[in-house]
């Protein structure tokens, strides 16, 4: 009986039971009946089927508001590729209508630093624009041309006008005060100046050569000197990045083609600020 209460002890206390002895009865005889009790688990049983968290989840993030995209146009359009032309993503000079070769731009900008390659300028495209360039002045954003004309001047409201305006870079062509044509033109540079006066086309040339510089001067007007009205070809491909002899250059063929058809020797010219 020892060694087995003995044994019973040993693994009682080793599995963290309480052991305890009764006293004997009334026969004399001690007897050590054994009780064994096991305590309580100080920690619950693992839940199978464990409550989800309440713990509230971060909302994804919105997409960038979209600003501008294929088919919008205007002024803002403008400085946009404006920006573009900046960091040589975009080669065509400013028109102000988001065409496909803008969208291919923006695409282009937004893989190479990493935001999604849409092709449509959003908030987060035009911030990272903005910070890597300068704003563009007035002849960035209308380096082909496109920019609105200024009032005509007075000396244009009556007869048949060629009026020409140095300050927005457009020609007029009205009769009787009416504006019937505007086309954007482009003047002489510091050396070769374009005179500024009224004058009165003398001399049309539809296939002129100039015979001191020897260039083309398409659908040539002339009204003072050497100096006409013609279609360029530089101009229409390099906008006001350049500048004439002292002639007033137009870029769109099919107008000037309208104009020339138009316009008679007799003429009145008006070159102003």
């Amino acid at each position: 009986m020892g060694r087995s209460f003995a044994a019973l002890l040993v693994l009682a206390l080793a599995c963290g039971c309480t052991v305890r002895a009764d006293g004997g009865d009334g026969d004399g005889k001690r007897r050590l009946p054994v009780r064994i009790e096991v305590p309580e688990r100080s920690t619950p049983p693992a839940d199978d089927d464990p409550k989800p968290s309440t713990t509230p989840t971060a909302p994804a993030a919105a997409p960038a508001a979209v600003l501008w995209s294929r088919g919008d146009s205007g002024r803002d359009v403008r400085e946009l590729q404006a920006r573009l032309r900046q960091v040589a993503w975009l080669y065509d000079g400013p028109t102000g209508s988001y065409d496909d070769l803008t969208e291919r731009a923006v695409k282009g900008f937004q893989g190479k630093r990493g935001l999604p390659s849409t092709g449509r300028t959003d908030t987060v495209t035009w911030k990272r624009l903005k910070a890597m360039t300068h704003e563009p002045g007035k002849w960035e954003l209308y380096l082909m041309g496109g920019q609105p004309a200024d009032a005509p001047d007075a000396r244009c409201l009556t007869g048949r006008v060629l009026c020409i305006s140095k300050t927005s870079r457009t020609l007029r062509w009205m009769i009787d005060g009416r504006t019937v044509m505007i086309v954007s033109v482009r003047f002489g540079s510091v050396g070769t100046p374009t005179r500024e006066g009224v004058f009165s086309v003398y001399w049309k040339s539809r296939h002129h050569v100039s015979t001191l510089y020897d260039s083309p001067m398409p659908y040539a007007m002339f009204f003072s000197g050497g100096q006409a009205v013609h279609y360029s070809a530089d101009f229409a491909a390099n906008g006001y990045a350049g500048g004439s002899h002292g002639c007033v250059n137009v870029r769109d063929e099919t107008a000037i083609a309208d104009l020339f058809a138009q316009v008679r020797t007799g003429d009145k010219v008006v070159v102003h600020r």
